[in-house]
């Protein structure tokens, strides 16, 4: 017979081996969900305005009648992950799945403005996966990222050069950017109050800083970014785009917006950055100025929910995998902001992931 001892034994090699195929097998759940939208699932259910029988859901994909049978699988393994519920009926004597939307597939649904659908695009697509099989290699040579190691390129430069890819990565930071700028001015009215001016860094097309000149009329705003970024874009009475580099010179202005930027840059690009930042918020005089960062700090809190620290944790890999960036503790950010000469900073955790810190001369 089998001691107490060894039957123990057993349970734990059994739990440890469920728990590495569990990790092995997790890309299952994102590539799923990629196909769902890709097949346009979400939007489906919704226009269907009630709960959909899977023989309707299937008659309304376009998919091959030899793969009508996997759609059921499909949503099982979604609704298992959260993406979808279902609910079972009887019909004339026969049980029948039917789906409803999730709080989660709600913001997969391509007419919803604050739609998470292009960040999914852009971080699954193989131009950004394919580095990740270089990860190991990466790590014993001395190449900048691996995705220049799978690529040739470094990032910014192959975004440049691809209008695809130019096009996913900013459609992503467009749609998130409405996200976050919703609730801030919902939640943080104030953060954007007492200035006659704001320059949006590494802006982008403009998503946040459109959302902000609206809401604050008597705030002159200017989308600065990357010549290549901007090129072709319309400003407002009260927003302007204006091609620069943040590493050469920042407009001068009372107040800087930096969301999802210094994730991108190691610790010493980020100094330099701040230090321009400040340049830029010290010449216009010595009213209210202050530069606005939207990033993440990472928890080391043991009573925050696990799924978000994991979260966390993950974009962490992503910037390294990706840039040269990283994300960063309390710690990390206050050695940053002093190194780069700023006084003092307040931290806001209202958005999540991320939270709003704001830095002062």
């Amino acid at each position: 017979m089998e001691s107490q001892s060894e039957e123990h034994d057993s349970g734990k090699l059994l739990r440890a081996q469920s728990h590495i195929w569990n990790h092995i097998f997790s890309f299952i759940t994102s590539m799923s969900l990629k196909c769902a939208v890709d097949l346009g699932i979400p939007d489906v259910i919704h226009n269907y305005g009630k709960p959909m029988p899977l023989s309707k859901l299937i008659t309304s994909l376009s998919i091959h009648p030899s793969k009508t049978s996997f759609i059921y699988r499909l949503m099982r393994i979604l609704i298992h992950s959260g993406f979808f519920s279902e609910q079972n009926i009887t019909k004339q004597n026969e049980l029948e799945v039917e789906y409803v939307l999730s709080d989660a597939s709600i913001l997969l649904l391509k007419d919803n403005p604050f739609s998470v659908t292009p960040f999914l695009q852009v971080i699954l697509d193989p131009i950004l996966t394919k580095p990740w099989y270089h990860l190991s290699t990466w790590l014993k040579n001395d190449d900048p990222t691996p995705f220049e190691k799978a690529h040739g390129m470094m990032f910014w430069d192959y975004a440049g050069h691809d209008p695809n890819l130019n096009h996913l990565f900013n459609d992503a930071m467009a749609s998130d950017a409405r996200f976050v700028t919703s609730v801030l001015i919902e939640k943080y009215k104030e953060v954007f109050q007492g200035f006659k001016s704001l320059v949006d860094v590494g802006g982008g097309t403009g998503a946040v800083t459109k959302a902000i000149a609206s809401s604050f009329p008597q705030l002159e705003c200017v989308v600065f970014d990357l010549p290549h970024v901007i090129t072709g874009l319309q400003g407002s009475d009260n927003l302007k785009y204006v091609g620069g580099n943040m590493f050469e010179a920042i407009p001068p202005t009372d107040a800087i917006l930096l969301k999802w930027i210094l994730h991108d840059w190691n610790d010493e690009e980020c100094v330099n950055i701040l230090k321009k930042c400040r340049e830029a918020i010290t010449s216009k005089g010595k009213h209210e100025r202050r530069v606005i960062i939207i990033e993440m700090v990472i928890s080391e809190n043991e009573k925050r929910d696990n799924k978000s620290i994991e979260t966390q944790l993950f974009f962490d890999m992503e910037m390294m995998v990706l840039v040269s960036g990283k994300e960063r503790n309390e710690k990390e950010w206050a050695k940053l902001i002093f190194s780069a000469g700023f006084s003092h900073y307040k931290i806001t955790p209202i958005l999540g992931l991320r939270s709003v810190i704001d830095i002062y001369p």
